[in-house]
């Protein structure tokens, strides 16, 4: 990402071989290969002794860095990629010298904090010895330079054999160092200037885009080559980035088959599968199966009873269901043969539920952390208590009393990917026992028993471990405001200045609008190629199902926006109640200032602008005080079945709703005024009970 200083592309070519950086948007997945042409034996891994390992010799590893080339076994027929990663905030320059002595490939550009990272290409590198430096700016522990060599084939290497059947071997472990690598990988993945609008349509064209992805076709086998249309959600996508990166990298990886909370209770997990025996995993559930829950004895791997059965370590003891289990599946399913079929079968079980489950519980697939800037790193997963998840990318850095802030990315109901602020209106927070534990999450450790059975640690075993000590409960203790409240404190420790806080999170509103236009542009151009009408569900299903109204419908998204409203307009009162964490002016006082920022409010509010497509393809100019003045239109704007015109709040008979076309039908129009409207007026999001 940028450092504090701005985003200064450095990177410089000694000869025509060097490559510079370069920076750039959900139902179920819609099942397609993900490398759809690929046979088994390309998804075979490429196993290398030590991929990933911290730099030899006793200054590298006194500085505690990390040196991973791509791919594992580089050779001149493909670009030589290499990245550099460190916990300690130190500034150097990345070199790549090749055989001959030159030097092909020089950038001082570090990302991070922390890990902080570097990265240097060649595209096409001379075969022999390879040297990666990193020059430090100020020597560390009597270190100045990090140096490793690497060695590049003539050839291609051939394939490495793995035994018949298998498509991932696990030959590294999870640690701080592979911990900091995923986190240097997430980071550059999504990297942009903050300020810049960042979005993919879907997921595979952000893996696709080599200058982002520094895993592309780390294997050596071709295997990113492909593109297919899986769609993930957004629980599937933070398991799918987790998995791709130990799949690439030899390590292990493990998913739980949990309830997404029933008759008022918390989440739970009853299942836990390792990529080690993927052919346990049962079919998906019926589409509006409650639980997740399945007998002990339907998952056993064979030659166990269900006595002996340890899928856990023994203190996660597996959990007896209380909720109704599913149908047992007819037959054993199929063991997938390839790493895209594996992810077609993590999608069909893994939901939002298993990010809820309570913070105290060891069963489940994720712990909570402490709120600092160490433990909110790149990868760090955020769960919504009303059933979404984000995932963090890179923190922006405070600066010139501008908030620091913290940017993430999710997947939407239409399968686009998209970059966003941390704030209120995106990060929900709140406790109620029926929804589970909300915040920030690491994804847990998997480690190898003495038997050689894979496992994940406990929460104890986690707070006491120093590759980790991250464990925490503290997140379940705060109240909304000392949730919010502390990540201010963690995102800008110094007083900030209450007008550009102010504006930045009027930003903010204006980065949740436009998305919005996005969603709602999607359903007018499925209304366009689809005749008929979208079924709409009952109940609480309106914010989760599955068909045409998950991916074209909005009431997720428009009762977020109505929460991120209140918070703009409640934001000169937010000043007053914490004016101690602002700069106030010597010569202000505390109401002179609620006044100045109320007048900020008003014209900001005035001066941005979004446009949306009207159902005749015109395009209608509204301000974002006009978005905002329209709240109340948004308690009723988010059934796909609407005109664009409705769904934007236009005034019947204005000149703006007169290209109006279509309306949902009555009875839809009658559950969206009745109890449903509640909701959204009270901003009160309806739990299962």
């Amino acid at each position: 990402m940028t450092s504090p200083e701005g985003r200064s592309s450095q990177l410089r070519s000694a000869g025509p071989s060097a490559v510079p950086g370069s920076s750039g948007k959900v139902g179920k997945m819609r099942l397609a290969n993900w490398f759809a042409a690929a046979a088994a034996a390309v998804f075979s891994l490429a196993v290398i002794e030590q991929p990933a390992k911290a730099a030899s010799g006793s200054c590298e590893q006194t500085t505690g860095f990390s040196i991973l080339p791509s791919p594992s076994a580089p050779w001149k027929g493909t670009p030589l990629r290499v990245m550099i990663v460190t916990e300690k905030p130190l500034r150097g320059v990345i070199s790549l010298v090749a055989p001959d002595g030159s030097v092909a490939a020089k950038s001082s550009d570090r990302r991070g904090g922390a890990p902080y990272s570097w990265f240097a290409e060649v595209a096409r590198p001379a075969a022999g010895t390879w040297r990666a430096i990193l020059t430090l700016d100020h020597a560390t522990a009597g270190c100045s330079t990090i140096t490793r060599d690497i060695t590049v084939s003539a050839r291609k290497p051939p394939p490495v054999p793995v035994p018949s059947g298998a498509f991932w071997k696990v030959h590294d472990n999870w640690g701080h160092a592979t911990e900091s690598l995923f986190s240097a990988w997430i980071e550059r993945l999504f990297d942009a200037p903050p300020d810049q609008d960042l979005s993919w349509k879907v997921w595979h064209d952000v893996l696709h885009d080599r200058s982002r992805n520094f895993l592309f076709n780390h294997l050596g086998r071709g295997e990113d080559n492909k593109r297919a249309g899986l769609r993930p959600d957004c629980a599937d996508f933070v398991y799918f980035l987790r998995a791709y990166f130990a799949y690439k990298m030899g390590l292990p990886f493990g998913y739980s088959n949990c309830s997404r909370g029933f008759r008022g209770k918390a989440p739970k997990c009853y299942q836990w599968f390792d990529m080690e025996h993927p052919e346990v995993t049962r079919p998906p559930l019926p589409p509006k199966q409650e639980t997740a829950a399945a007998t002990v004895a339907n998952t056993m791997q064979p030659g166990q009873t269900p006595a002996g059965l340890n899928l856990f370590a023994q203190s996660q003891s597996v959990q007896q269901p209380v909720e109704t289990p599913a149908v047992p599946p007819k037959a054993r399913p199929k063991r997938p043969t390839t790493f895209s079929e594996y992810l077609r079968t993590v999608g069909d079980v893994v939901h939002t539920g298993g990010v809820r489950v309570a913070a105290s519980d060891d069963n489940t697939d994720f712990y909570t952390v402490s709120l600092t800037q160490e433990a909110l790193r790149p990868g760090t997963v955020y769960a919504d208590p009303y059933g979404h998840v984000l995932m963090l990318v890179h923190r922006v850095p405070e600066m010139n009393g501008r908030p620091g802030v913290f940017l993430a990315v999710d997947a939407e109901p239409d399968g686009s990917i998209t970059r966003k602020r941390f704030w209120r209106g995106n990060f929900l927070f709140v406790h109620d026992p029926a929804l589970g534990s909300p915040g920030f999450k690491h994804f847990r450790p998997i480690v190898r028993n003495k038997g050689g059975a894979l496992r994940r640690l406990t929460n104890a075993e986690i707070a006491n471990n120093p590759q980790y000590a991250d464990f925490s409960l503290d997140q379940s203790k705060m109240s909304a405001d000392d949730f919010y409240d502390r990540m201010d404190d963690v995102m800008s420790p110094e007083p900030l200045d209450p007008v550009k806080s102010m504006k930045d999170a009027i930003e903010s509103l204006n980065e949740q609008v436009k998305t919005r236009v996005t969603a709602v542009e999607n359903g007018r151009q499925y209304h366009e190629r689809h005749a008929g009408e979208v079924a709409m569900p009952n109940g609480s299903s309106i914010f989760a199902t599955t068909g045409a109204w998950e991916d074209y419908s909005t009431p997720a998204r428009d009762l977020r926006l109505l929460i991120a409203i209140d918070v703009v307009r409640g934001f000169p009162e937010r000043v007053i109640r914490r004016a101690p964490r602002y700069a106030i002016p010597n010569n202000k006082s505390i109401e002179d200032v609620k006044s100045e920022l109320q007048g900020v409010l008003a014209s900001e509010l005035a001066s941005r602008k979004i446009s949306y497509t009207r159902s005749d393809g015109s395009q209608w100019t509204l301000s974002l005080k006009e978005v905002v003045d329209r709240a109340t239109h948004f308690e009723m704007a988010y059934n796909p079945n609407d005109c664009v015109e409705v769904r934007w709040g236009a005034p019947e008979g204005s000149e703006e709703s007169s290209t109006c076309k279509r309306h949902a039908p009555q009875a839809q129009r009658e559950k969206m005024s009745s109890k449903y409207r509640t909701w959204f007026h009270e901003r009160h999001w309806p739990t299962n009970t």
